[in-house]
């Protein structure tokens, strides 16, 4: 059915319906009363096509989760305990503000041209990006288009170097420097001064924070850092594993890890039990992003909590006001994390 069939069984213009539906608001409310009874008795979508072409939106946001690390696990998206909740919590709140949400998965530089092609064919008013690796020419690439879009998890410096500070961009980031270093001040404070990390991605904005609040933490109370107590996890638990595992089989074992994401800690975890080690009693490990499992486990998982519901409430508010709105300035907030102290840390022996 189209809007001249609806105008004509309605009894009124085809720019009347057209205004009902954009929801003008010099409608008289009997008329539109009219035209909608007519649209819902005979179950009428507008034409998608038709609406791009008349500049109207989508009421559609895109969502694009990347993730080019841990090519081995096909579940490294929707099963992973850090991108499921921003997923589920971005997608629900878009959904309560009446938006659709498009959901395109990076997993390649390849793929990145999934998140081109979406704002060029305007299927989408606007983007969030998460996960989004130090790629200042994929960034350019967006803004250049001038429309609608928010990084969570990225480095702002990097914009401004690029001059990608638009009045149609965002970023959400959480403090994760504050939090590491808390961390890392908890393991000190406890008597602990050999003390090994894993590392996550370094091409990632939270991977550099956290890696820097570590060494520069460990640099202000006077404590080395021996290079073989620094291990690159890369933010997936089995690399963790086989690192840590590879460490403590080499005798070199420390009295702490600080693991700068939560999925490593388990993999730490993973490692010193099969080698006999008792947590805390042998060896602390503090985790970071608190994941659900976190408090789950036995011992309980001190960690860094990350602030992922109110990122992702803020990344959807955000889009959705420019994409109504439009916006005058370029944007940014940056939310605090919170030590969470559990049962994997004691003093050390």
């Amino acid at each position: 059915m189209r809007s001249e069939d609806i105008a004509r069984l309605a009894g009124v213009s085809r720019s009347t319906v057209s205004r009902v539906i954009n929801n003008y608001s010099n409608v008289p409310e009997k008329t539109r009363a009219k035209v909608m009874k007519v649209i819902e008795e005979n179950h009428y979508e507008p034409n998608t096509s038709a609406r791009v072409l008349a500049g109207k939106g989508m009421n559609t946001i895109g969502l694009f989760v990347i993730s080019t690390a841990d090519k081995q696990n096909p579940n490294r998206i929707y099963q992973n305990n850090y991108f499921a909740p921003f997923v589920e919590t971005i997608v629900d709140t878009v959904n309560r503000m009446g938006y659709y949400v498009l959901i395109h998965t990076v997993y390649s530089e390849d793929d990145f041209l999934k998140v081109k092609q979406a704002f060029l064919q305007k299927r989408i008013d606007g983007g969030i990006i998460i996960g989004m690796e130090k790629n200042a020419g994929m960034v350019h690439a967006i803004a250049k288009l001038e429309l609608p879009f928010v990084l969570i998890d990225y480095d702002i410096a990097e914009l401004l170097e690029h001059r990608l500070d638009k009045d149609y961009a965002a970023v959400i980031n959480s403090k994760d420097y504050e939090g590491a270093a808390m961390a890392v001040r908890y393991l000190i404070e406890l008597g602990h001064e050999h003390i090994g990390m894993i590392s996550g991605r370094l091409n990632t904005h939270s991977g550099r924070q956290r890696y820097q609040a570590f060494l520069e933490t460990m640099q202000e109370h006077g404590l080395e850092v021996p290079e073989e107590l620094i291990l690159g996890g890369e933010f997936i638990r089995q690399k963790a594993y086989e690192e840590v595992k590879q460490l403590l089989v080499s005798g070199k074992r420390p009295t702490a890890l600080f693991s700068a994401n939560d999925e490593m800690a388990l993999g730490a975890m993973d490692a010193c039990r099969e080698l006999g080690l008792q947590i805390p009693g042998d060896i602390s490990i503090a985790g970071f992003d608190d994941i659900p499992v976190a408090s789950q486990l036995s011992p309980a998982l001190t960690s860094v909590r990350l602030p992922i519901y109110e990122m992702s409430q803020a990344a959807a508010h955000h889009i959705v006001k420019m994409c109504e709105e439009g916006s005058t300035s370029f944007s940014t907030v940056s939310f605090p994390t919170q030590l969470i102290v559990r049962e994997t840390c004691a003093e050390p022996k």
